[in-house]
């Protein structure tokens, strides 16, 4: 009998030790996990970063923790996560400039955003404003470039610096109309809204945060979102391309990635628990607040998303000449 009984345990370790490991997607996440901001706290990638980690947090059972990493436009943080191991515990925050812009405008990020990270989801698109001063004497967008037209390089614009969501759109603006305008680069949008209110530029592209309040008071005038879609928050201000520029889109996104192998199963389980925690209601109603529109996608359309990105943006940093400050 005691033989039989060694024998018995013996088998039952033998084969506990050649059972398949528990799936990834089942275990995950058995730690808390960190995401990674690589902007100062307080910006809108913060603040989404915050809203999601506490509704993941909740729907997993473990902290989620956000850890700002800002410096270099946003590549420290994302190459930290890039070289991070791939096991879903680091992710970071992506943003439309170190994802898809800071390739073609820094001579080096560190990261390939194409080989070295995975994409899980977009998490929103972020909807910027074309405001110009109420002086201008341009109420629409078609009258904007018909007076840029009749005056090359007398508008002046403002942006948050060199090689920002801003300067891209108006850039891309100036190249889809065919009109010259003069850059008057700042060190962050509120400098640049400051002087722009003063009068001292004639229009700016900027987040809806920062702009709306001062349209809605009549300090400033909105002429146009710069997503392909009106803007829930804004459904009376018409898109640049219906309002006089067929095909324009200028969109600033947040989205979320981690280190390049991450195991499909991972993957997945955080689409769908990003892209549910997205659908909550109150937590759309928190990004409309700062202009944010739910627009997640697949891992596979993000992909590709993100490639297109790359080449568009490349484009236009390439023939504006634009340079990191």
């Amino acid at each position: 009998m005691q033989r039989v009984m060694k024998s018995a345990i013996a088998a039952i370790a033998c084969a506990a030790a050649f059972a398949p490991a528990p799936a990834p997607a089942q275990t995950f996440p058995a730690k808390p996990v960190r995401i990674v901001v690589p902007f100062a706290p307080g910006g809108g990638s913060d603040i989404l970063a915050r809203i999601l980690g506490q509704k993941l947090g909740e729907a997993w059972g473990v902290t989620v923790i956000i850890d700002n990493r800002p410096g270099a436009g946003g590549n420290i943080g994302t190459e930290l996560v890039a070289k991070s191991p791939a096991d879903g515990y680091t992710l970071v925050l992506g943003v439309f400039g170190p994802i898809a812009v800071n390739v073609s405008l820094f001579k080096s990020i560190g990261y390939d955003p194409v080989r070295d990270l995975t994409p899980i989801t977009r998490a929103v698109n972020v909807t910027n404003l074309l405001v110009v001063h109420p002086s201008l004497p341009a109420k629409s967008v078609k009258e904007l470039i018909a007076l840029a037209r009749e005056n090359p390089n007398a508008l002046n614009y403002a942006s948050g610096g060199s090689g920002t969501a801003g300067h891209l759109a108006a850039e891309l603006f100036k190249s889809t109309a065919g009109v010259q305008m003069v850059h008057i680069p700042y060190k962050g949008s509120g400098p640049a809204m400051i002087d722009l209110l003063a009068g001292q530029t004639a229009l700016i592209f900027d987040n809806m945060p920062s702009a709306l309040p001062y349209a809605k008071s009549g300090r400033l005038r909105a002429l146009a979102v710069t997503t392909t879609t009106r803007s829930a928050a804004v459904s009376d201000i018409p898109t640049v391309a219906e309002a006089g520029l067929p095909g324009f889109e200028a969109t600033n996104w947040y989205a979320i990635l981690g280190p390049a192998g991450l195991p499909m199963p991972v993957v997945d389980k955080l689409n769908r628990d990003i892209v549910r925690a997205l659908q909550i209601p109150d937590v759309k109603e928190r990004l409309a607040a700062i202009g944010a529109d739910v627009a997640t996608q697949t891992p596979e359309q993000f992909s590709e998303f993100i490639r297109a990105e790359i080449e568009k943006w490349g484009k236009v940093v390439r023939s504006a000449g634009i340079k990191p400050e």
